[in-house]
């Protein structure tokens, strides 16, 4: 018996029909069974079922010898199912990967519930997913599993059948089906959810719900949309038979008339001249099914008296006040900045201020921010200022004044400071002054294509302003390096007249400085565990990708790592999308110091992102997965061979991978002899002292002879990690063997 019966019905979805079986074979879950009901579909839905009926033993196919709609075709899936829940699925859409995994566990958890509901996700043709607006309702707070009358609140989640999974039995037992016609949904999940006796929800998406570009199955005109009727006649129908559940009615009656009043007043559901004869059903369903005392909405009275002339006069008014509105905001907008234009010019026209420095960054303090503190320490006299927006205020350090972009300090601090450090384009309206000293921190060390090289790599380049990026060199006065290797890149892809100052990256200041105390404070700021070995798993965006999904089984990896080993997720998805692992996947993702995250790890594990050449300077181990080189280096770009010059150990697969880290090459003497051989090319002057040196030179004009002499690569005694001081223990193989000691 397996634990899930995925039944799919199959009506004229050939074109996405692959893409829904294939969702549900690949899922890390093993155990089900897939029921593909061919609906007599006219297409190739049948032919496609059968090839995978031949193909994998799981998939059983049920062909109906006339079409039955979505409802008679589930419930032919159901008479053949066997599994332990019934989960279903439309052919046009997906199951997220691991779904089913995470239903398995969370029916487990809470005790084989009869109804377990979970999210969806709408997908749409250009790659956008939106989450549904009532995923709060799915929140895993309180006791599980629970009744309705507990949480009644899960009444009102989309009444979709593949949002849920039942108990077979539980459904055998109260002889639940699906009823013809459409809107077949809504007499299915209201009994069932009043019905169970338990009820849990999981706040994770786990389906796919594809919306179509051109109008779909209820999308448009239809007169199907009349069977909304019949499907809530049934539905009351149910509470007559089950004088039990009539204290439902008044939730159930609001959600009838709520209903007919979304179909009515949406644009384009209803045919030509069928509106009044639909309104006038609904009335009469308000009449027959409305219980004495329940509140009514504004929008239940167009239900109630059919008021449907007054509800188009008061839509077509709303529009107009939008578009007064709209209009008024426009207006309001343009005056807005034509006076901050105004301003701008006038405070061009006052002295540049020596003793002011304003500061940007769009990806987090990094060099900004280190600059901006040695300001404060080496030159107190210069006042300094963050220009940030909203969203960036918590990732700056106190003590600057924050100034927001668009706004009148803003334009005076651009016109007026002396000193502007960002490490981005800045402020495409800014007009350098006479006086002005632009300073561009990097970006890092480059290992893929940037500047204008990318001109010949259209994908990563996507949307970028190359005539814009020029004029910004044009204003730039010095630009920071870290290494001799960067300096020749940077100056060759943007080209400009500054002068580039190879004094080190100040971000990595702090890995000089930093104490034992402060990596113990970190670790246990982000829930490290005492003793645990703490990865950090950075890995680069994929500019071929459309959405950056998972690169590799991060959850697959640390459970078979074992308890011992912690994963610092820094990426841009959830990392516990890919299943359970134990509590150990922590996600960073939204921490907002990448500095601090290097400081409470034990080592690296990336592919191509630049942030190895940072962390090399913590002279901590760095595991390297270049299982997509080929696609990567197509896509972006190389300027070396990551693979001939790692700074550490290799991984071209995840079994590799684990066994890197289970076997302890990871922190062996060849990865050492790599690491010590990658720092002396790329990081000769973090020393700790980099963004001092830049505001001796710039800010306070030292000549270069006079600033702080480069300490040798031999004499820097970065903070150790927290591995390197605890005590050695014995690591088991993921594939069992001897134990590895540390």
């Amino acid at each position: 018996m397996p634990r899930f019966s995925v039944i799919v019905p199959a009506y004229q979805v050939q074109a996405c029909l692959s893409q829904c079986l294939d969702s549900v074979l690949a899922q890390s879950c093993a155990d089900l069974e897939l029921i593909a009901v061919d609906d007599c579909s006219p297409d190739a839905c049948g032919a496609l079922i059968d090839e995978y009926a031949a193909g994998d033993a799981r998939v059983k196919a049920v062909h109906l010898a006339e079409n039955q709609g979505p409802g008679g075709a589930r419930n032919a899936g159901m008479a053949e199912a066997s599994g332990d829940y019934l989960v279903f699925l439309d052919g046009d859409d997906t199951l997220a990967p691991d779904a089913l995994r995470a239903l398995a566990d969370r029916i487990e958890e809470t005790g084989e519930p009869d109804v377990l509901v979970y999210d969806y996700a709408r997908t749409y043709w250009d790659g956008r997913q939106v989450r549904s607006r009532l995923a709060g309702r799915l929140a895993e707070e309180g006791p599980a599993p629970f009744r309705l009358a507990d949480r009644p609140g899960v009444l009102r989640v989309l009444t979709a059948a593949w949002n849920k999974a039942c108990r077979r039995e539980f459904v055998e037992r109260h002889g639940f089906a699906f009823p013809p016609g459409a809107y077949e949904d809504t007499p299915w999940t209201f009994p069932v959810l009043m019905a169970a006796e338990s009820i849990a929800t999981l706040d994770r998406v786990c389906v796919h719900y594809r919306q179509r570009r051109r109008s779909g199955a209820l999308v448009g005109a239809d007169r199907r949309h009349f069977d909304l009727f019949a499907q809530y006649d049934r539905v009351f129908a149910h509470l007559e038979t089950h004088p039990e559940l009539d204290r439902w009615r008044p939730e159930l009656f609001r959600r009838m008339i709520d209903h007919y009043a979304a179909v009515v007043t949406r644009r384009g559901r209803l045919p030509r001249g069928s509106h009044a004869e639909f309104l006038r059903r609904a009335r009469a369903h308000y009449r027959r099914y409305r219980v004495p005392g329940t509140r009514m909405r504004p929008r239940h009275a167009l239900v109630r008296f059919g008021l449907r002339r007054t509800f188009r006069a008061l839509r077509l008014a709303s529009a107009a006040r939008r578009r007064t509105l709209r209009t008024t905001v426009r207006l309001a907008r343009a005056l807005r900045a034509g006076a901050l234009r105004l301003h701008y010019r006038l405070q061009l026209r006052l002295p540049v201020r020596a003793d002011r420095a304003v500061f940007a960054a769009e990806a987090g303090p990094g060099d900004p921010g280190a600059l901006e503190e040695a300001l404060r320490a080496h030159a107190p006299h210069i006042r300094t200022a963050w220009l940030a927006r909203p969203e960036q205020q918590h990732a700056v350090a106190p003590g600057p004044r924050l100034v927001r972009p668009g706004t009148a300090a803003y334009w005076t601090a651009l016109a007026r400071s002396a000193y502007l450090v960002t490490d981005d384009v800045l402020e495409r309206r800014l007009r350098k002054r006479r006086g002005q000293v632009v300073i561009r921190t990097g970006q890092g060390t480059p290992l893929g294509h940037m500047g204008l090289d990318l001109l010949e790599r259209p994908a990563a380049a996507r949307g970028t302003d190359f005539a814009a990026l020029m004029r910004a060199v044009d204003q730039w006065d010095h630009v920071l390096s870290g290494n001799r290797y960067a300096t020749l890149v940077w100056e060759r892809v943007l080209p400009g007249r500054y002068r580039t100052l190879e004094y080190g990256a100040p971000r990595n200041d702090v890995f000089q400085r930093a104490t034992s105390a402060d990596v113990t404070r970190l670790r246990e700021s982000l829930g490290v565990p005492p003793g645990a070995v703490a990865i950090l798993y950075a890995p680069a965006h994929r500019d071929h990708r459309r959405t950056q999904g998972p690169l590799i089984d991060l959850a697959g990896v640390a459970r078979r790592l074992g308890p011992r080993f912690v994963v610092l997720a820094r990426t841009p998805y959830d990392p516990g999308a890919g299943g359970d692992a134990g509590g150990r996947i922590i996600d960073v993702r939204d921490h907002p110091s990448v500095p601090s995250l290097c400081l409470a790890s034990d080592a690296l594990l990336t592919d191509y992102a630049s942030l190895m050449f940072d962390y090399a300077c913590l002279d901590r181990p760095i595991v390297v997965h270049t299982a997509d080189w080929a696609a990567y280096e197509a896509a972006r770009g190389t300027y070396f061979d990551l693979r001939a010059f790692p700074p550490g150990a290799v991984a071209r697969s995840e079994d590799e991978l684990a066994d890197i880290f289970a076997s302890g090459h990871w922190r062996g003497s060849r990865s050492a002899q790599l690491r010590t051989a990658f720092r002396e090319r790329f990081c000769p002057y973090d020393d700790g002292r980099a963004a001092e040196r830049v505001v001796r030179h710039v800010m306070l004009g030292e000549p270069p002879e006079a600033l702080p002499a480069v300490v040798p690569l031999a004499e820097r005694h970065p903070v150790p990690s927290a591995c390197t001081r605890a005590p050695a223990a014995t690591v088991p193989r993921p594939s069992g063997g001897v134990p590895v000691t540390r």
